[in-house]
Formats: C-alpha cells, structure tokens, sequence
C-alpha cells in the first residue's frame, strides 16, 4: 500500500470512528432517560388566548343586510380612513340588532353606523354620541319604510286592506322595517292587534332581504322594509312582482356614533376625513357609491328627537 492509500484508508476509518461515537452518545442520552410511557392526562386543559392586536378602532354596521352586503357596501369606507387617519380601524359584524346593542354597551364597538332607533337606545342607555349622519345617494338626508305585498294580491289594496292579514316586519329594531311603519299604521287606526299575526324576520342577518323574500314567496301577505331594499334583491328575484302600498313619513338618516368614552382626538379625525368625503372627486365617488351616500354631514344628538317622540308615541321600548 503506497503511502497516498494509506492517507486515504486513515481519514476513512476517522470519519467511521467519528459517526460511531456520536451515535453512542446519542444512545446514551437516549437510553438514560425513563423508557416507561408517559400517561398523557387529557382532563387537564391550559387555555391560551390569542394575543390581541393593539389599539384596534371597531367599526359596525348594523346587521340590516348580510354581512357580505354590509362589507361590500362599507370595505372602501374603513380602507379610506385607515388612510386618512393613520388608526388601526377594522369592521366586525355583529349577527343580530340586539347584538350590536349588546356590544356598543360592552365597549366592543367603538364606532357604530345604525339606523336613528337603534341609535336612541345606545344613545340614551349606553351615553352614545352622535357625531354624523349620510345623505343617501338619492341626496336625501332622511329616510322612510315602505309596506310592500305580491304586486298580484287583489285583496290588498290600501293601508286599511291589511288589517286581519299577516305581516313580517324586519326587527322590533328596524326603524324602516318596523317602527316607521308601525307609526303609519297608527296614524290610520290600524294596531298591532288588528293583523292576524306579527313575525319578525329570522337572523343573522339579512334580514330585509329575507322580509322581500317572504312575501315574494307568498309566506306572509305584507312585509315591511327600508325604502332601497327592492333595489338590493332586484338580481334576486323580479321586483316587479312587488308592489310598494303605502311609505312612511321622512326620518333623519342613519347615523354615525362613538361609544362613551372613545378619545376625544379619535372621533374627531374619523369625524373630519369622514365629512371630507367628495362625492365630485373620482377616487372618493367609488367609495360613496359603493355604501350608497352621496355625502356625510355633522350631526348631534337633537336631531334624533323626532325619533324618541315617535317611539314614545308608539309606546315602543328603546
């Protein structure tokens, strides 16, 4: 054997040795520990909570529509003043109106986008703010309900037609879906107990959809809902085989809010980017045709009276 080969058959056989002695040490460690199964006690839970994301501003739309509709509709508007005003603002979505109550009280709703009752209710139990309201695409800075059946009803002609007729209204906290035509019932002599039964359409929800749907299937003989909705469902169903009865009175718009408490120097950036909205600059009249405004105006808690005089009229719990 030359001395190349003997070089070569050396550093072999120290690389042999090198592995053999790791794995000797490795056995050792192993076999040193308790070779007996570990008994894996599955009573005993550690609970751990997610690490929550800091100084997050919640946004909510209450839940007339889907919440697929109610992101459409507002996604644009919190990428807008995410931008405008440099906070963390995200929307949730609340399932249920009451729901979006409950969580405005808790403080897990730091700005709420509500039809005026709902808005009566957080404001005057939970210390709400009013701080803005929309002006509808139609340029209509307030609101009405509408009373709608099969456009084929013959029985149905006029408001004093649905008495003795069942009615699905949208929510006992829908102002266009109940408590406004509530009150155009009242103003005609016609009572809750005059119709053969109130239901209030199921959730989460979509809840005004659901109302169009029922009637259109012939489920219920009126439905109540917010003027705009026919438009929503209209690639759903053939709105032509609906027919409007009778609207409501105009009541002021929906309504942006704080919950008590939210600083001073947050509301005051979302308010000013939210007024700043131009429905007349291309990149903003997306955003405003998308949530179906045209503008945002300030707004205070005295415009919302008319709807406390009516709700008080009706003897309508807030």
């Amino acid at each position: 054997m030359n001395m190349h080969q003997k070089i070569k058959s050396f550093f072999n056989w120290q690389i042999i040795l090198t592995l053999i002695v790791g794995l000797c040490l490795f056995s050792n460690q192993a076999c040193s520990r308790d070779d007996r199964p570990v008994k894996i006690d599955l009573n005993e839970k550690m609970h751990i909570k997610p690490k929550l994301e800091q100084d997050v501003i919640t946004y909510a739309y209450l839940p007339q529509y889907s919440h697929t509709t109610s992101y459409k509709r507002h996604h644009q508007i919190i990428k807008y003043l995410r931008t405008e005003t440099g906070l963390n603002i995200k929307q949730i979505f609340p399932d249920t109106f009451d729901q979006h109550v409950t969580m405005v009280k808790n403080g897990k709703v730091d700005i709420s986008f509500s039809n005026p009752f709902i808005y009566i209710q957080i404001a005057d139990q939970f210390n709400a703010k009013a701080f803005a309201r929309i002006v509808t695409i139609q340029d209509q800075e307030n609101f009405r309900g509408q009373v709608i059946c099969r456009a084929d009803n013959k029985k149905i002609k006029t408001l004093k037609d649905c008495r003795d007729k069942t009615w699905i209204a949208v929510d006992r906290g829908s102002a266009g879906g109940y408590l406004f035509p509530l009150g155009l019932f009242y103003s005609h002599g016609i009572f809750q107990s005059d119709f053969k039964e109130i239901v209030f359409a199921p959730g989460p929800g979509a809840k005004q959809e659901k109302v169009v749907f029922a009637v259109h299937a012939g489920k219920y003989d009126i439905g109540t809902i917010r003027e705009g909705t026919l438009n929503v469902v209209a690639s759903r169903i053939n709105t032509s085989d609906i027919r409007v009865i009778s609207s409501t009175p105009l009541y002021p718009g929906w309504v942006y809010a704080t919950r008590q408490n939210l600083d001073a120097k947050v509301i005051q950036k979302i308010k000013t980017a939210l007024l700043a909205l131009d429905f007349n600059k291309k990149g903003d009249r997306s955003i405003l045709e998308a949530a179906n405004f045209i503008k945002v105006i300030p707004a205070s808690d005295p415009d919302f009276d008319p709807i406390r005089e009516l709700a008080s009229d009706l003897k309508v719990s807030k």
